[in-house]
């Protein structure tokens, strides 16, 4: 941990505004963005976001820099936060159903192909798929591809262990391989 970060959580704990500011200087647009990506309106995303850091300031002293970073204790926070927002907001979503298990039946090397190398016609696509996705799969992907978050922190933040993250981020990439190729017919 930087000398950075440790003055960082000393402000928050002694609930001092400048540290407040500075901490949603530093990680508000990550919070946002990954917020964002889990809730399907705006107006959703900019309430559980101020809900996030409102919990953030309040519970500083229940952060334990030996289990995580600061950065991935709220990314944990927002999490828990998006989705319990999803469980009690009472709206009928869709999402794509791998009935069939055909998307498992992809192989790695497909799934590789399909998503290509990065380019915009690719990212939008993957844009696309990802709202076909149920909450905690879209995070899932989002924290291991935007946020470039580990296995070990992705498992963090969503209370797992690693192996069952990576399973889970396996059988994912292959449902969004096929909800792209879907969107590509």
């Amino acid at each position: 941990m930087t000398e950075t970060d440790i003055n960082l959580i000393l402000g928050l704990r002694e609930q001092s505004p400048k540290a407040q500011r500075q901490t949603l200087e530093r990680y508000g647009n990550d919070v946002f963005a990954q917020v964002a990506r889990m809730l399907p309106a705006v107006e959703d995303a900019e309430e559980v976001y101020q809900d996030v850091f409102v919990k953030v300031f309040k519970n500083i002293n229940k952060y334990d820099a030996e289990k995580s970073s600061l950065k991935t204790w709220i990314s944990r926070i927002a999490y828990n936060e998006s989705i319990s927002f999803l469980r009690h907001k009472s709206m009928p979503v869709i999402y794509y159903e791998d009935r069939e298990g055909e998307a498992e039946k992809l192989s790695e090397n497909e799934v590789e192909a399909t998503f290509g190398q990065p380019n915009p016609e690719t990212v939008q696509l993957i844009r696309a798929a990802l709202k076909h996705l149920p909450p905690d799969e879209r995070a899932i992907i989002t924290m291991f591809y935007y946020e470039e978050l580990s296995l070990k922190e992705i498992a963090y933040v969503t209370e797992s262990i690693p192996t069952t993250v990576a399973s889970k981020l396996s059988r994912t990439r292959k449902k969004l391989c096929k909800i792209i190729k879907m969107l590509q017919s």
